[in-house]
């Protein structure tokens, strides 16, 4: 099937550019990667069986398309300067040579998914899309119109409210730290160019925001709340300062230098303002600029009008402010989207002992019979469905303890972290499969439980649409009919050429060779490209997840 990587897959091409560190590559197609099993719920010993395998569901996973508003005045993308302060590690890299196309990568991915007809194994249609977060990059209300105006379809501007571009890649702009596309003319070039052999691309900051058609997303789609929707650059309290310095027409270029660097995340987590006293450049103002809470996230969903209604979340989530809801819209499967964003900052995430507690009696619902905390078993009487959590953090990014928060928590808060929300998905043997994203990185992870030998489910993270590969994955639900389900994960590239246009061609203005650029440019991001490991491995990709059918 076409955009699938089981026949073909985008790697590196030849070398384009020549920089004084890395070489730019252009991309080529490579051998398509064939499903591998990975059977470390299942015992080394299970094979597939050849008949009575019957498909339940098919969904598409797709996270972290950090839509963004590139001009903004409340980006912080002068941070890059500081790449090699190591008390700044925790907040740079802040821009990306392709941000400026994320909306046409974005617009691509949907027109791909559009035209799936089926997964790859089954040929069962796609029945819904799950995001997992991170759709927007900086919390504010015109990355989120513009989201939803793509996700939508027809006309776009993807300017978020600018017609034109203002901001750090634009000829002229003070230090030398982002990829210019159209070359200043004369003096040094910038580092992109002189020491990464990034190329020449004229005209496309007007192509960039010039409006386009976007097709629309046919399928319907469920949404989930990130650290980028509710905190500046994923990690910032939005406070009274910046939201002023949103709406005026001056944009930072540097920090003064006698901001302590040495707690310089907490000191930008909850006063980010500090770092804006310095120098600073006229930039177009737009009055609709404002920082979005999680109350606005949820009503804008609840106002698209797109299937299903609120993408998932309810007129109660509005009621209470909260971003947690389930979705029974897949025949016997129930979907559970956590919101583990910590609005007191930082890019961590956690869940309160309120959603935890509304998380237990979630599941319970849909189950039979599960472990009560002290591993008893507890028979409910419920009837049964298999359970899929998404969430935007993973195992790996979910901290009981929040080091931003004062007064600091106590250990009896209830807060859970990873291995807390493991240990209570594991109390539920009709959970098999958490879907997450934030890390950027495609992984998978199978969880074992400890109480009831054989069960366990697996976490699947995807990689971000945002930065290379920029892929979606699809995964596809069997009955294998011998006590087994399998779930077999596919991974998308958007349909655009592996190679942009020429510059100076009138196709290179269309939204396919912006998206194909898009992928290009991140391809050779210096700490997040080709040689990042952002892709995973073979066993992170294309995979058969087998595991022990909980209903059988």
């Amino acid at each position: 099937m076409s955009g699938t990587t089981l026949e073909r897959v985008l790697g590196a091409g030849p070398v384009v550019g020549r920089g004084r560190a890395t070489d730019y590559h252009a991309l080529a197609w490579h051998p398509g990667e064939p499903h591998r099993t990975r059977r470390e719920l299942v015992g080394p010993a299970w094979e597939r069986p050849r008949a009575g395998v019957r498909a339940l569901a098919c969904l598409a996973h797709v996270t972290d398309m950090q839509l963004a508003d590139v001009c903004s005045p409340a980006r912080f993308e002068f941070f890059n300067g500081h790449f090699a302060d190591p008390r700044m590690r925790a907040l740079v890299p802040m821009h990306r040579p392709q941000e400026a196309i994320t909306a046409h990568a974005i617009d691509a991915l949907v027109r791909t998914l559009n035209g799936v007809r089926g997964g790859p194994r089954t040929g069962h249609p796609v029945q819904v899309v799950v995001t997992t977060g991170d759709a927007i990059d900086n919390a504010q209300w015109n990355e989120l119109e513009l989201l939803l105006a793509i996700l939508g379809g027809g006309p776009v501007s993807p300017g978020a409210g600018l017609t034109a571009y203002d901001g750090v890649q634009a000829a002229g702009w003070p230090h030398d730290l982002f990829w210019r596309p159209e070359c200043d003319g004369g003096g040094e070039p910038d580092l992109y160019r002189s020491r990464h052999g990034f190329p020449d691309r004229p005209g496309l900051l007007a192509a960039a925001f010039a409006s386009f058609r976007a097709e629309g997303l046919r399928l319907p789609w469920l949404g989930c709340h990130g650290n980028h929707e509710a905190l500046i650059q994923g990690v910032g309290v939005p406070t009274p300062a910046l939201q002023g310095l949103l709406l005026a027409d001056r944009k930072p270029v540097d920090f003064a230098a006698d901001v302590p660097l040495d707690d310089a995340l907490r000191l930008f987590t909850h006063s980010s303002e500090v770092f804006t006293t310095a120098g600073a450049r006229t930039v177009t103002p737009l009055a609709g600029r404002r920082f979005i809470d999680r109350r606005d996230f949820v009503a804008a969903h609840l106002a698209d009008g797109g299937e299903p209604a609120g993408h998932g979340f309810t007129d109660q989530n509005l009621r209470d402010g909260t971003a947690y809801y389930v979705w029974d819209g897949l025949p016997g499967i129930r979907v559970v989207c956590l919101d583990t964003t910590r609005v007191t900052g930082g890019g961590d995430g956690s869940l309160d002992a309120a959603q935890a507690r509304w998380l237990a009696d979630r599941l319970a619902e849909v189950s039979s019979t599960h472990l009560a905390p002290d591993g008893t078993r507890v028979v409910t009487g419920n009837d049964d469905r298999l359970v899929v959590v998404i969430s935007h953090h993973g195992f790996s990014t979910l901290a009981r303890e929040d080091p931003f928060r004062r007064p600091r928590p106590s250990a009896d808060t209830g807060v859970l972290g990873g291995p807390e929300l493991v240990a209570l998905l594991h109390r539920f043997p009709n959970v098999v499969l958490w879907l997450n994203g934030h890390t950027h990185v495609s992984e998978v992870r199978s969880w074992a439980s400890a109480a009831a030998a054989g069960r366990g489910f697996w976490e699947v993270t995807t990689c971000a649409v945002v930065d290379w590969p920029g892929q979606a994955r699809l995964v596809e639900f069997l009955d294998n009919g011998d006590g087994t389900l399998s779930m077999v994960c596919t991974m998308v590239d958007h349909d655009s050429p592996a190679r942009p246009p020429d510059p100076l061609e009138p196709a290179a203005r269309e939204p396919a060779a912006l998206a194909s650029l898009h992928r290009e440019l991140s391809a050779n991001v210096p700490w997040a490209g080709l040689a990042a490991g952002l892709a995973g491995g073979p066993a992170d990709r294309n995979v058969e997840l087998v595991l022990r059918h909980p209903l059988r």
